[in-house]
């Protein structure tokens, strides 16, 4: 693999930042400098060293975070707004990325680890893992809404669908809904319910796979158990993505 991804898989940094400090001339393979990122190098074999220190792996770590209303996934924003890594200041961690995407006005449940493989088979469409979300709506649907949602939406020449629509309650001008999707495109939700003229107010993950948000505090992250994670073992354990795939911690997937 390149020399940026191996620093990546290895849980130093993201590739970007790996770029950089290649750049730098920071970092040597088997006792030279390389410049190089795309180098070809085996971090099982190669001694890879970041500023004369030897990179090795990183643990593990597989985090589960309540992503608050207004904060971007990514490590560093240009226009200088709250990132997800503000709510983890003061952890112990390795460098973990997010496993998608919530965009900066959706919230709830968000995973982030520094295991590659494990993200890129729960983000590859194959898995088909579910994810549910309970959607705020000023509007109160009707059957025919329902039906039209549920048969899916063509928006810009893509069609969208979700796995499940249905109604949690509603009041006098409002709606819940709870909608179900085994895959994500961009906005997926936000942009089925717009093409029907229905505005979002509020967005939440609630669920991934068996995984539930449950009480975990807003801002707050916690470490899957062995039994959390095992619940994904039939996803994780699946053939692993073509190389050409879209799906992984850099995916840009938001609803």
């Amino acid at each position: 693999m390149s020399l940026c991804r191996a620093l990546s898989k290895l849980g130093l940094c993201s590739r970007k930042q790996a770029e950089v400090l290649v750049a730098e001339g920071r970092v040597k393979v088997a006792g030279k400098v390389v410049r190089n990122g795309s180098m070809r190098v085996d971090p099982g074999r190669d001694r890879i060293e970041l500023d004369d220190k030897r990179v090795v792996a990183e643990r593990k770590v597989y985090l589960m975070l309540n992503k608050p209303r207004g904060l971007v996934t990514t490590r560093e924003d240009p226009q200088d707004r709250g990132t997800v890594y503000d709510s983890l200041a003061g952890l112990d961690l390795p460098f973990v990325s997010p496993v998608g995407r919530l965009d900066k006005a959706s919230e709830g449940l968000l995973l982030m680890t520094n295991d590659t493989r494990f993200a890129q088979r729960l983000l590859d469409p194959a898995s088909h893992v579910a994810k549910i979300y309970h959607v705020q709506v000023a509007a109160l649907p009707d059957a025919a809404l329902l039906a039209r949602l549920r048969a899916g939406v063509t928006v810009d020449s893509e069609l969208l669908t979700a796995r499940s629509i249905g109604i949690l309650r509603s009041g006098t001008s409002t709606a819940w809904l709870e909608i179900t999707l085994d895959e994500g495109r961009n906005r997926h939700i936000r942009r089925m319910l717009d093409a029907c003229d229905i505005e979002v107010l509020r967005l939440v993950r609630v669920a991934i796979g068996r995984l539930q948000l449950g009480d975990l505090a807003k801002g707050k992250a916690r470490h899957l158990t062995a039994e959390e994670r095992a619940m994904f073992a039939a996803s994780a354990n699946a053939p692993e993505p073509h190389p050409n795939s879209t799906a992984g911690l850099t995916s840009r997937r938001g609803r």
